[in-house]
Order: C-alpha cells, then sequence, then structure tokens
C-alpha cells in the first residue's frame, strides 16, 4: 500500500463544497436543539453517518483532529470543520472524536471498511493519552481496567496504565488553547485502550474514579497509529 502525507491549507475558506440534503424538520425547535447538542458535545445530532459511495479506488485517511474541529464537512459559519483540512472527495469519518478531543481520526471512501471500524459488534481497539487532574493511584487504574459504571451500565474491560510523560506525551504539541490547570493540584498522563465507543466514555471513566480529564489525545485506531501528524495533517493509504 502506498501512502502520502498532506499539510492543511491555510486560509479562512473551506476546501471544498460538501453536498449535503437539507435536514428533516420535525418541529420548529429542531434546529436550535442540533445547534445546542453541537456547541456541548461537538457532534450534530443526525440519524446516521454519511456513508462511502464505494466507487473510485479505495483510500483510508489518517487524520490528527485539531482541538475544537468537528467530526464532519459542513457545520455553523464559525465552526472549524473537516473541509477546511482535507480536500479529497467521497471520504466520510469512520467513527467519531468529541469537538474537544484531539487526535487520530479515520476517513474512508470505503463502506465496507468504514463500517468495520466504527460498528461496535467489531471492538476495534482504540487507544487514548489521557491527562487527568491529580495524581492517579493504581486503585482507580484497576477500576478503569475491570470496567467503571456508567448510566448505560458497566464499561467493558480495557487497559489502563500511567504513562512516563517524558517516554511520549511531552513530546506532544501544545494545545490551542492551553489545558487550564488548577494552581497546586497536580496532573498525570495515563494510556488508556478500549473497544465501545460510548458517548465521551473516557471522560465519564476517569471522572468516575476520582480523576477528570484535563486532555484527551487519540493515537492509535486498531492497527492504525498517529505517528508524526501534526494538527491539521493528513496521510493518505491507497488500499
Amino acid at each position: 500500500m502506498r501512502s502520502k502525507t498532506s499539510k492543511s491549507k491555510s486560509g479562512s475558506g473551506k476546501l471544498r463544497a460538501s453536498k449535503s440534503r437539507p435536514a428533516k424538520q420535525n418541529g420548529p425547535n429542531r434546529e436550535n436543539r442540533n445547534s445546542q447538542l453541537q456547541r456541548r458535545t461537538g457532534k450534530l445530532k443526525t440519524p446516521h453517518q454519511p456513508v462511502p459511495s464505494d466507487t473510485g479506488p479505495k483510500k483510508l485517511v489518517l487524520f490528527n483532529k485539531p482541538f475544537n474541529t468537528l467530526c464532519q464537512f459542513t457545520g455553523e459559519p464559525a465552526d472549524d470543520t473537516l473541509a477546511n483540512y482535507i480536500d479529497i472527495p467521497n471520504v466520510y469519518a469512520a467513527g467519531r472524536l468529541d469537538k474537544d478531543s484531539e487526535g487520530l481520526l479515520l476517513l474512508t471512501n470505503d463502506g465496507k471498511l468504514q463500517n468495520r471500524l466504527s460498528h461496535p459488534k467489531f471492538d476495534k481497539k482504540k487507544t487514548y493519552w489521557v491527562q487527568v487532574e491529580g495524581n492517579i493511584d493504581q486503585s482507580a487504574l484497576q477500576a478503569l481496567s475491570q470496567g467503571v459504571e456508567l448510566k448505560e451500565g458497566m464499561t467493558k474491560p480495557a487497559l489502563a496504565e500511567v504513562l512516563d510523560p517524558t517516554l511520549g506525551p511531552d513530546q506532544l504539541w501544545q494545545r490551542t488553547p492551553p489545558v487550564r490547570f488548577r494552581k497546586n493540584v497536580p496532573t498525570s498522563w495515563i494510556s488508556l485502550t478500549i473497544t465501545e465507543g460510548k458517548n465521551r466514555q473516557v471522560r465519564r471513566m476517569t471522572a468516575a474514579v476520582g480523576f477528570p480529564t484535563l486532555r484527551l489525545v487519540r493515537i492509535c485506531i486498531d492497527t492504525w497509529k498517529l505517528d508524526d501528524l501534526k494538527p491539521g495533517e493528513y496521510r493518505v493509504i491507497n488500499l
């Protein structure tokens, strides 16, 4: 497989116009509810993700999603969307990454691959580097590994371990805007690998064990890794 890396293109305009169907209106407050949800979570409430057309050469795009960027090609005028970075036609996100999270997002024009990457039944592993408030302890790590109680029920077993900041997190780019720290409150980094994709799952898991998430960076999905991609850059793999 051949791959190439592309840096994001600067400028306030979008790189391409993405066709979209008008949203079906179920009442006068539908648009307002969607806008409020998008501001809170970085997600627009839609019935399903766009499905690639399965035409043309198959591609997989590895993209380093910047903080405060939506995982979609359209949005409100002030939104930072994928269209500001990716100029490849007919590719769509395989899975999601919250607006306030960073790191690896996969896109493809292969419908079958998109389904394998995003459908919960395939249990694809996703690894996150998580900066939490406080010095996390072994009991919290054990709880994360065994599963924690969320409102939907118990999470599946995960892999949680402490990260030495000098062996990875210290090499990360500076986030814009910077993380807000509380004075005199230490922080720590963990690596957390999960196979689920519940809404804001990692943040809720760390909060459930008493260590709120300050920064969240996804570095790996299955066998695909972020590697040296900078925020806003992508790499194309021809399948």
